[in-house]
């Protein structure tokens, strides 16, 4: 039986987290980390902050709270040889670097998105931009959502212009010449991949791929329905992650 302790316990992720994880024969969560006392414990504990767990009793901690928590998990788990898992997104360089030395003492995934759809969609999307002109990104989530473009979208982007250069495909080059309005043709994340974020309340987690070429389109879209969406791929990051040690980014890593 593995024993969790999800930081950020109280949000209605880590409540969502709780009650999927809380239900599988093989995981345990043992205790709710939060400023704020969740709704719902669920049979597990609550502890304000981190420093409040015995490092003996909780064997993976699941971080899905902010930046500024993330770099606290990170350095508790280290220091205990806690595994980490983190889908916390708009982490800095420095909060990364924090993770990185964490995953030298102990096990650390960190993924921008955990629904393994949204990790499938990625993939396929690499698979397929070698063989169109071009590509761009429409990434929609909820509006209370803090940063944007989101860490899934910019993951995909990238991995759509890395497949590019490896296949030999230069950068893509925008036609568009009258900007009417400043910044209306997105983001830039890197070869010309565009990515524009929306923003709206009723939606959870959604994302469109879209490719073209002459005469030809094709568009990959993943939708998030509900924040259990993401309970699969946290168990599949704690069942199948070394906690020994290492550093793992993005689930992809760890689909067969």
């Amino acid at each position: 039986m593995t024993r969790i302790a999800i930081v950020g316990g109280a949000g209605r992720m880590g409540q969502t987290l709780a009650r999927g994880l809380g239900a599988l024969d093989d995981m345990e969560v043992v205790a709710l980390v939060d400023p704020h006392e969740p709704a719902e414990l669920g049979g597990a504990r609550y502890e304000a902050i981190i420093e409040g767990l015995g490092a003996h009793d909780v064997d993976v901690v699941v971080d899905f709270s902010v930046a500024a928590s993330v770099v606290r998990s990170a350095r508790w788990c280290a220091e205990h040889g806690v595994a980490l898992v983190v889908g916390t997104t708009g982490l800095s360089d420095g909060d990364r670097a924090e993770l990185a030395a964490a995953g030298e003492r102990t096990g650390v995934v960190v993924a921008a998105n955990f629904a393994i759809g949204a990790v499938l969609a990625e993939r396929f999307a690499a698979w397929a931009a070698p063989y169109f002109e071009r590509a761009e990104v429409i990434e929609l989530h909820h509006d209370a959502k803090v940063d944007a473009p989101s860490g899934t979208s910019i993951a995909t982007a990238r991995a759509i212009a890395a497949a590019r250069r490896a296949a030999g495909r230069g950068p893509i080059v925008d036609t568009t010449t009258n900007w009417t309005l400043a910044n209306s043709r997105g983001a830039d994340a890197g070869d010309g991949v565009r990515v524009h974020s929306v923003r709206l309340p009723g939606l959870v987690a959604h994302q469109e791929i879209l490719f073209g070429g002459p005469g030809e389109g094709l568009i990959i879209r993943h939708d998030s329905y509900d924040r259990a969406s993401f309970v699969p791929g946290v168990a599949l990051a704690i069942r199948t992650m070394d906690r020994r040690g290492g550093l793992v980014e993005g689930l992809a890593t760890l689909l067969a």
